[in-house]
């Protein structure tokens, strides 16, 4: 794990979707990402981008598994989609064969990522934190980046996300 921390503000869901798909286009394959925040925060929509940035063709179809526990998309790389959010303990996650998932060929994001920390920690995750600033505008704070994702994302003006 590495020191570099990057804070953006994003003062729309447009510039949260762009976001994840700076991140995304960046992905090599093998990355975890674990998102933390509370509700209404964003964090589905920091996938929608993701989505979006690994060529996933059904983006409409991009929601937040819940119930099923986990999505998969196919692109560029595997979108797998992890919502912990209903698990009761973070073995539950072991349960769910989470360690076939951590792969080569796909980008594996966790939703509500605090809650299993003790599973996802030791597969060295990319951490993004999502705070409400307001009514539209978020705070996000990523931990842990690639240097590739270091690289675009720091000291960018958030109205450049889209570019």
């Amino acid at each position: 794990m590495n020191d570099t921390q990057i804070e953006i503000t994003s003062r729309s869901v447009d510039e949260t979707i762009a976001l994840g798909r700076k991140i995304a286009q960046l992905c090599q394959g093998g990355e975890l990402i674990a998102l933390i925040g509370q509700l209404g925060a964003g964090k589905t929509h920091l996938i929608k981008g993701i989505a979006q940035g690994l060529d996933v063709e059904q983006i409409n179809d991009v929601t937040s598994p819940t119930f099923t526990l986990i999505n998969e998309y196919p692109g560029r790389l595997y979108l797998v989609h992890i919502d912990a959010y209903r698990l009761e303990n973070a073995q539950q996650l072991e349960q769910l064969g989470f360690d076939e998932y951590i792969d080569p060929d796909n980008v594996t994001v966790v939703e509500w990522a605090d809650r299993v920390t003790q599973i996802i920690d030791e597969y060295d995750p990319i951490t993004i934190r999502m705070h409400h600033d307001g009514p539209t505008q978020r705070k996000i704070q990523i931990q842990n980046p690639t240097p590739d994702i270091t690289q675009a994302l720091q000291n960018q003006k958030p109205k450049r996300l889209d570019s």
